[in-house]
Order: C-alpha cells, then structure tokens, then sequence
C-alpha cells in the first residue's frame, strides 16, 4: 500500500507536470472509484484549472480554479455548489496516477481519464483493487477530513511526536500506523523505523523511554526523508507520475526479510502479526520489553 513517500512522490510530480493546467475533459470509465456522484464530480472539475498540489498523511488534494474568464463551465454552474473546489486523491492499496502521452495505449484497470489542456497528454488514475478514490470536496469537507488525521509524519515536531505517545498502552507499531495520530504511516516504514531506532514491535508507546521515543522521533524522519529521495518503495503496484517505480527498496533492512540476516548483526530476521499486519524485527537489536502489549486490539 502507498505510504507517505510514495503519496509525496506522486504530489511530488503533480506539481511537475499538472500544476496549473486545466482539465479539458472526464472520462469516468468505472464509477465505483469515485465518491459520490460520478456526474457531479465529472461537472465539478472539468474545464477548471489545478492551481494547487497539498498533501497530508497519504491524502493528496488538487485545488481547482475557474476558466480564464472567471466563470466556471456552465455545467457545473448547474450541478455543483459554488464552494466545491477541490480533488481529492487516495491511493487506497494499488491506486497509480500517472501523466501519459494521450496516444498511450490505455491499461487494463484505468477508472479515471483527465485530459489536460494541450490536447496531447492525460492524467490517468489506475486501480487494480479499486480501494482507491477520487473525490469532489469544498473546502470545508477537506478541512474537516485533514483535520481528522494526525500531525503530518514528515512534519510533526518532536514534541508533538512525543505528546501522540504519552499513556499509550498498545502495540508501538499499531501507534505509528495510526492515522489519527500520526498521519502517513504504514507497514513498510514503520517496521523499518522501529529497527533503525532498536525498539520491539510490541513495546507500548507510554513505556518508552524519553531518549528511545527521540530516537524513534529521528528514525522516522530520516527514513521518510531518504525514501522520498528515492522515490518511494516499488513490490509490485506502485509507480511514479512518470510511471516509473521507486528506488528504495534495495535499502529496506527488515521489512518482507523474514528468516533473511539482520545487516547489523547477522541475527536471522522474525515476522510476527500485530492486530492482524505482519511486522518484521531483529530479536537481537529489537531486544522484547519485559512489559509488551496483547497483538490484538486497537491502540488504546
């Protein structure tokens, strides 16, 4: 499933290749990855222009501005309130959204065709499991969905990381999973910040201590940092705008490396499952806490 480096690498190119175009038409060739009406999204957003590219957590929202002439197309004068002004954007578990050539041979699983505004390439959305999904909203429904999420993973400050983990009894890895208070994360990079900061999976955020919650703090940091360089972590589904996959998956450590060596002892890798997602540690530089939370549940 993208992850916030992923989802900052495709608003990342975006802002590259559709920042202020308009979109010249909507082709919805599968409703199903749309929410709400497919009619009024499709009237909403055509003929505007994407005069903005934001992100938070794996949410991408596309700000969208009337014609040159100040007036929006007459159709969505008729079908859509004057306050919806925005796309928003989730990629769900295999959602891609590339910018092609119009000639380009159209993929099987292609929901979503946006022409741009030259006439010579297209914006495309692509969902092999259709989790994914593109939305109309006015400002205050996506105030109120971002407002929903955690602090940005990429841009939470410390003390903010540190007041999500007080009195928390749940697993550590469920917390940092947890879109509610700490947006962007999932699988891969929370298994992979754990190990950089030698804390077990199952250790509970409030029983962390205040030196190993910073060094955690820095572990996240620095790993979204350096998969965003590297355009993300590409197994099968994921691709750039360009349509490219990412490069960071050569410099994974534990995550899908089950019974492999740890590349900093050479202990052999365990995987366990945590409220039903597979984590991966090194039991040797992860070493378990006396105290460790139950694997099931919701983080409390």
């Amino acid at each position: 499933m993208p992850e916030l480096p992923e989802v900052e690498t495709v608003a990342q190119g975006l802002k590259r290749r559709a920042l202020g175009r308009r979109i010249a038409g909507v082709e919805v060739r599968h409703s199903g990855v749309i929410a709400g009406s497919p009619e009024v999204f499709a009237a909403g957003i055509e003929g505007r222009t994407i005069s903005a590219v934001q992100r938070k957590g794996k949410v991408i929202a596309l700000a969208l501005e009337a014609t040159e002439n100040g007036e929006a197309p007459p159709a969505t004068r008729r079908r859509v309130p004057e306050e919806a002004r925005f796309l928003v954007v989730r990629l769900g578990m295999t959602g891609q959204v590339t910018v092609v050539p119009r000639e380009a041979p159209l993929e099987l699983h292609t929901h979503v065709v946006l022409p741009l505004d030259d006439g010579r390439e297209e914006l495309r959305f692509r969902d092999v499991r259709r989790f994914g999904r593109l939305r109309l909203a006015s400002r205050q429904e996506l105030e109120q969905l971002l407002d929903s999420l955690g602090p940005d993973a990429q841009q939470a400050s410390e003390e903010e990381f540190l007041r999500g983990m007080r009195g928390r009894r749940g697993a550590l890895k469920s917390w940092l999973m947890n879109q509610r208070v700490l947006a962007g994360l999932g699988n891969i990079y929370a298994d992979e910040a754990l190990y950089a900061a030698r804390l077990h999976p199952l250790a509970q955020p409030g029983r962390v201590r205040p030196e190993a919650a910073r060094r955690l703090y820095r572990a996240v940091r620095r790993i979204l940092a350096r998969a965003v360089a590297r355009q993300g972590t590409s197994f099968r589904d994921y691709l750039d705008i360009e349509g490219q996959p990412g490069g960071y998956a050569m410099e994974l450590r534990v995550y899908q490396r089950a019974g492999e060596r740890c590349r900093r002892c050479g202990t052999r890798i365990r995987r366990l499952v945590i409220a039903g997602r597979s984590s991966h540690f090194c039991p040797r530089c992860q070493p378990r806490p006396r105290v460790v939370a139950p694997r099931r549940g919701p983080t409390s």
